[in-house]
């Protein structure tokens, strides 16, 4: 029997388009830059470990230079000291770069209410996802990585990144008593 172009289409084959593949490849190849600098660090070595494997979803291996990592892991408290290093590590990352705030003390400042503390790094440079925790369980760092993947795989296949999270209110500020000003 001669070969004719369209036997080929009745039979089964993987076709892709080229942006959806690409999506699939960078959502499963993200390079992290971990900028640790508080307790926060422990959960965020343990999510490393065998238990959780963080390799699984291609995010095992750490990168200790701006210039090869895509994803900005700020762990743990930031000063308004460390925030002009921490900018500057942000600037140095290639596009399509994204950042991840692990802990409530980088999401709001935490427990710290001073001067010279942060209070939230989206203050200083968008973030693409909160983890939240006192500190976060490994558990919630893994819900994060798989919301930062369905982002990078969203972006390559609509062609523009998604808006940087906002930060979530804990409660409305109209009810709540606390917040009304005195009598």
């Amino acid at each position: 029997m001669p070969w004719n172009g369209n036997d080929m289409l009745n039979d089964s084959f993987l076709t892709s388009r080229l942006d959806a593949a690409l999506g699939w490849a960078r959502k499963f190849s993200i390079f992290q830059y971990p900028f640790v600098t508080a307790c926060c660090g422990m959960e965020y070595m343990a999510t490393a470990c065998s238990h959780y494997d963080v390799d699984r979803f291609g995010a095992g291996l750490p990168r200790f230079s701006p210039r090869q990592a895509d994803v900005l892991f700020v762990v743990g408290t930031i000063s308004h000291k460390m925030a002009p290093v921490l900018n500057r590590i942000h600037d140095q990352m290639a596009e399509p770069k994204w950042v991840v705030a692990f802990g409530v003390c980088t999401c709001t400042g935490g427990f710290y209410d001073n001067y010279a503390t942060v209070m939230g790094i989206d203050t200083i440079m968008p973030v693409d996802v909160y983890i939240p925790g006192c500190p976060p369980r490994p558990e919630m760092v893994l819900d994060g990585l798989m919301k930062l993947q369905n982002k990078i795989q969203d972006q390559h296949t609509t062609g523009q990144k998604s808006a940087p999270e906002l930060r979530p209110d804990i409660f409305d500020k109209k009810g709540h008593e606390s917040l009304q000003p005195p009598r």
